[in-house]
């Protein structure tokens, strides 16, 4: 008979379910989690739940926050003509890492995807829409992946503003298509935010 400790292969399955992560790692995770003491798992578990209940999207820029407006939302500093729209929450830290971007952000939380039935409507592309009907906005960078789906919600978001009369810009981006700007380094990032062209050129 095989050696099984359902309760623990249970703790390996859930890890095995996040993203990124794979057997090994997953029973890398769960065997740490049972070294731990009652309280450090007690203290994680409850720093995951307070999370959960706590954040939500940004009321404008769809972004992560513990608040109704997130903290760069807020910021009277950032340059509120200039909106750069990404995928996830988590290519807004990316490119804040950079210290290039002065601007403000609008997450999409996803990209056009026929193959996934992921359609337009599906993202947060009529908050960015809505947004723009304040006229102070002079400029939206597109800093979707470098992948068939990134340029394809790209080249349908610049659509839509050359309609309303927004200027739009793409990532010139320095990193191999198909990469992900989470993973990009901070320089490789500001000099894509840099070289940015305008849709069309």
């Amino acid at each position: 008979m095989a050696y099984q400790v359902n309760a623990l292969e249970d703790l390996i399955d859930k890890f095995r379910s996040l993203p990124g992560v794979g057997s090994k790692s997953a029973q890398r995770l769960a065997f740490h989690i049972l070294n731990l003491s009652e309280q450090e798992v007690s203290d994680f578990a409850e720093t995951m739940l307070k999370a959960k209940k706590t954040i939500h999207y940004c009321s404008e820029c769809q972004n992560l926050t513990d608040r109704e407006k997130c903290s760069i939302c807020e910021n009277p500093k950032r340059d509120r003509e200039t909106i750069c729209v990404v995928e996830t929450p988590a290519d807004v830290i990316a490119i804040e890492k950079t210290k290039e971007y002065k601007g403000l952000y609008h997450v999409l939380h996803g990209v056009i995807s026929p193959m996934d039935n992921i359609g337009p409507s599906d993202i947060k592309i009529k908050e960015l829409l809505y947004r723009l009907q304040d006229e102070s906005v002079k400029e939206v960078i597109i800093a979707t992946n470098p992948t068939v789906e990134g340029d394809a919600t790209a080249m349908y978001i610049a659509k839509l503003l050359k309609s309303l009369g927004v200027t739009s810009s793409r990532l010139a981006f320095g990193i191999p298509i198909g990469g992900d700007l989470e993973y990009a380094d901070e320089l490789t990032l500001s000099k894509a935010i840099e070289n940015r062209r305008v849709f069309g050129d």
